[in-house]
């Protein structure tokens, strides 16, 4: 009801706020000489003779004194500080009016008292109404109502930065802060804006008694590995909190927290992987001052390499993309950085199969180093359509690094993946593919007797916020209030955020010699069950299962997709050497020598130009060691000519039945016999 009134209030013009601030301080004037007389003759009764002269005096001596000092600019609801300071100055100077005329003077019928008694009572009265009105106006006796209803609040730490939060918070009237949590002993039972400080062993009393929905976390100097410790103390306990983080401390240096900038715990906060600090010798080798290209540089993982690269300063950067929008994406924000005038960026549209563009590309600025990130790396996408994904992964290698060696680069570095370790799917045997082409052209000789290129490939597991990464699914899961959707309840994957996978990529390149296959230590492999449920608990809710039927988001098992795997492996062998890097190990695979490899290629070309799907699955697995495809084919061209046939099921074509179509091929091309139909298996080289 109160409110009722103050919206009319509000609305009014300013000249009308003033005139009514002017008739409610005239009343208030008159108001403390009436009740200063009262005090004084201890009786109440009505103003008559002298004392309406005093009225007279406090409403003409106040006003003018008030509207001099600034009290009617000030905006009531926002009155605070300078307000205050504008009333402190006004009354010292009614004061020292009403002392010099009804004390030391005096005025017949006036006790002497007047002169000190009324300058006090105007200041606290009027001090007072100006208090009102901001707590009335400006939002405070509505907080005070609804501050039950608002989500309940504490805050761990209390540093700087949650002082910074609380205060946000306070501001933006959109949570209601309770109290701070930290483990310093020395702050325990001391305040801090206000708000108590407890230790961490108080949180479950205080989730009970103050009905705590969400935790912050304002901890933004801390460790992944201690955040990570923090969390699951806080899961240990099994308390229904929302928790959430903070910014950059960048950001809170500077000021910039803002109840917007609290965001949901990243995925690396959950997992707890501090990364190692790089070696920056190894970051500019291969970069400083030289000609560097990155394929696929509009993508989650050449995007980062290109911001990594433009920080170590190259003469030139080449963004190279089949991508528009995702090209013009990146070369707009390396655009922003400061100082990127000082390396020459060229968005360049082109696919990686095209070799006479990249013929005309690679001739033209004659890169030193070339970061290979352009694939299809999404499996049941590949799956789907194989021909395309081996087009693109492996012969789009090939193309791209036939064409480097021809221009004179020095090293070139294939971005891989952990699903080339026995592969069962086509994703993972065309990159396993593209690895072994590499391997196979690193031992070509140079023909002008040039340094022949260093072709590298580094192998890695799934990054963290990378199209398609299960975070953000399950995190738009949650907020639509499930189910979360999870192919297997025992699949695990191995995870790295994608700055340090970056960063690795380029410190390994640096190390390569030629043929190297690089692995990246990407600690311990985590079950997305497990991490689905983390993700549920510290969305401040619970997963409804067989034991908790009343919870909140449920988990459902929608089955291994197309060509998806339960465990993902880094290594093919079992003898990883070691590298000058500890995240860095070197590994040891077979491939095949380049003649004959290059022969089974041109096969592979064939038969991808009539995608017969069934004939490419079983050159993938002469071809790649250990890959076994799982299921049956589901390319969608396939299966469309299949159902148009009236049939349900695609056939389980064995590799008899498909060894006569590629001996025909064979022979036709004037290939030798056995290409592709696991008969006549070249050695395999090491």
């Amino acid at each position: 009801m109160t409110y009722r009134f103050a919206d009319p209030m509000l609305a009014l013009p300013r000249p009308a706020k003033r005139s009514l601030a002017l008739a409610v301080d005239a009343l208030l004037c008159a108001f403390c000489v009436w009740l200063a007389f009262c005090l004084r003759l201890e009786t109440f009764a009505p103003l008559h003779g002298v004392q309406w002269w005093v009225t007279m005096a406090a409403v003409v001596l106040a006003l003018p004194l008030f509207a001099v000092c600034g009290l009617y600019r000030a905006i009531f609801r926002y009155a605070g500080g300078a307000a205050l300071a504008a009333l402190v100055v006004a009354c010292g100077i009614l004061t020292a009016e009403f002392l010099l005329v009804f004390t030391f003077i005096g005025v017949p019928g006036v006790p002497r008292s007047m002169g000190l008694t009324i300058p006090l009572l105007i200041f606290v009265t009027v001090g007072a109404s100006r208090l009102v009105a901001r707590y009335w106006l400006g939002g405070s006796y509505m907080s005070a109502l609804t501050r039950q209803s608002l989500p309940q609040v504490l805050i761990y730490g209390a540093g700087s930065a949650g002082k910074r939060v609380a205060e946000a918070l306070t501001a933006s009237r959109e949570m209601a802060v309770r109290a701070f949590i930290d483990d310093a002993r020395d702050l325990r039972g001391s305040t801090l804006n206000g708000l108590p400080i407890y230790p961490p062993s108080e949180l479950q009393k205080l989730v009970a008694e103050h009905g705590i929905t969400d935790l912050l976390l304002a901890l933004p100097s801390i460790s992944r590995a201690r955040r990570a410790e923090i969390v699951q103390q806080i899961q240990k306990q099994r308390l229904k909190l929302h928790v959430r983080t903070l910014p950059d401390l960048i950001d809170i240096a500077q000021g910039r927290v803002q109840i917007q900038d609290l965001r949901e715990l990243d995925i690396e906060d959950l997992l707890g992987r501090d990364p190692v600090a790089p070696n920056e010798e190894l970051l500019q080798k291969n970069i400083r001052g030289k000609r560097v290209l990155v394929t696929g540089a509009g993508g989650s993982i050449g995007s980062e390499l290109c911001r990594q690269i433009a920080r170590q300063h190259p003469h030139t950067l080449l963004l190279l993309d089949v991508s528009e929008f995702a090209l013009y994406a990146i070369h707009h924000e390396l655009q922003q950085v400061p100082g990127h005038e000082a390396t020459r960026l060229r968005p360049l549209l082109a696919s990686v199969r095209d070799e006479a563009r990249m013929r005309e590309i690679l001739s033209t600025w004659q890169p030193d180093t070339v970061y290979h990130a352009a694939a299809y790396k999404h499996v049941p996408m590949v799956e789907h359509n194989p021909a395309e994904g081996v087009r693109n992964n492996t012969l789009g290698t090939l193309t791209t690094a036939r064409v480097a060696a021809e221009c004179g680069v020095t090293d070139f570095v294939l971005v891989s993946t952990d699903k080339a370790v026995r592969p069962t799917n086509v994703m993972g045997a065309s990159k396993r593919l593209a690895e072994m082409v590499l391997q196979a052209l690193a031992t070509i000789p140079s023909a002008d007797g040039k340094p022949a290129t260093r072709f590298s490939m580094v192998r890695f597991g799934n990054v963290l916020g990378s199209s398609g990464s299960v975070v953000p699914l399950f995190r738009q899961q949650i907020r639509n209030g499930g189910p979360i959707t999870l192919t297997h309840a025992d699949i695990t994957r191995y995870f790295m955020t994608i700055p340090e996978a970056a960063q690795l990529v380029i410190q390994a390149g640096a190390m390569a010699t030629g043929g190297d296959v690089f692995v990246l230590d990407m600690g311990e492999p985590v079950r997305i069950i497990d991490l689905a449920r983390r993700m549920v608990e510290l969305s401040g809710m619970t997963v409804r299962d067989d034991e908790r039927t009343d919870g909140d988001i449920a988990i459902a098992i929608t089955g291994l997709r197309p060509g998806e795997k339960l465990y993902e492996e880094l290594l093919i062998g079992d003898n990883p050497q070691p590298t000058s890097h500890p995240r860095i190990m070197k590994a040891n695979e077979e491939f095949i020598p380049w003649p004959e490899l290059s022969q089974r290629l041109r096969v592979l070309s064939m038969v991808l130009d009539v995608n017969d799907v069934p004939v490419i699955r079983q050159m993938l697995e002469d071809l790649v060691g250990g890959y076994q495809p799982g299921g049956e084919v589901v390319d969608w061209i396939h299966l469309e000519h299949y159902d148009q046939a009236g049939l349900l099921t695609t056939p389980n074509n064995a590799p008899e039945d498909l060894a006569p179509a590629l001996e025909a091929l064979n022979t036709a091309h004037g290939l030798p016999r056995g290409l592709g139909t696991g008969r006549g298996m070249p050695e395999r080289s090491k």
